[in-house]
Formats: structure tokens, C-alpha cells, sequence
């Protein structure tokens, strides 16, 4: 399943999507401020690209909150809600459940980055 939903995700948008979220860390990644948010984007830029078979761990300590609520001030709320808002129009289906769960995956990630890590599901 993992497989085919990937395949299938990136067909309808997912390679597309990715390959924004790698053109934007490059860009972040030009000044050193940008860095940070840069390798953030990058996160979101292998998350995007096969979702399916993959988990999101939070962790991280007081630096990672901190520049997690100047992510959500700046973009991470909208960027979420974006997501958020795919997720739900996917789930309007039975056969777009899973790709909305995928979204809802990514929503959380956009809204909160730092201190988390995508790593694959065992299993």
C-alpha cells in the first residue's frame, strides 16, 4: 500500500508540491538567518514527496518551541490550514481518506517543524 499510495501521490501533486518546498529552502538557505527555515523547508520537502510509511516524532526542547511560535506567527498557521483544509476535501471519498490523513500528517508538521523528525514506520 505504501507504494502504490506514493506512486499515486505523486501523480496528483505530491512531486509538485515537494519540488516547492526544496525551491523555497533553497532560497531560505541563501542568508544565514534564513538557514534555520531552510532546513525546515527541506523537512517538509521529503515529507511531501512520499508521506505514505513515514512518522513524524515531536520532541525537542526550549529552542525548538521558541522558534516554533515565530514559525506559527509568520507562516506555519496558514501553511496548516492549507493542509488541513486538502486533507478534508480528500476525505469527502472513501478512496481519498488515506491521502487526507497524509495531508493532516503534513499539517502538523507545517504548523510546528522544529524539533520534530521524519523517520519511515517500521512495519
Amino acid at each position: 500500500m505504501r507504494l502504490i499510495g506514493n506512486i499515486i501521490w505523486l501523480i496528483l501533486g505530491g512531486l509538485i508540491l515537494s519540488l516547492g518546498w526544496a525551491l523555497v529552502g533553497l532560497l531560505l538557505c541563501i542568508t544565514i538567518v534564513g538557514l534555520p527555515l531552510g532546513v525546515q523547508a527541506f523537512k517538509m520537502a521529503r515529507l511531501t514527496l512520499s508521506p505514505f510509511g513515514k512518522t513524524v516524532t515531536y520532541g525537542g526542547g526550549l529552542g525548538s518551541t521558541l522558534a516554533n511560535i515565530i514559525w506559527i506567527l509568520l507562516v506555519g498557521w496558514w501553511m496548516a490550514v492549507g493542509y488541513l483544509l486538502a486533507g478534508l476535501a480528500n476525505m469527502i471519498t472513501i478512496i481519498g481518506i488515506p491521502f487526507g490523513l497524509q495531508s493532516i500528517k503534513m499539517a502538523q508538521l507545517a504548523l510546528m517543524p522544529f524539533g520534530a523528525r521524519v523517520t519511515k514506520r517500521l512495519a
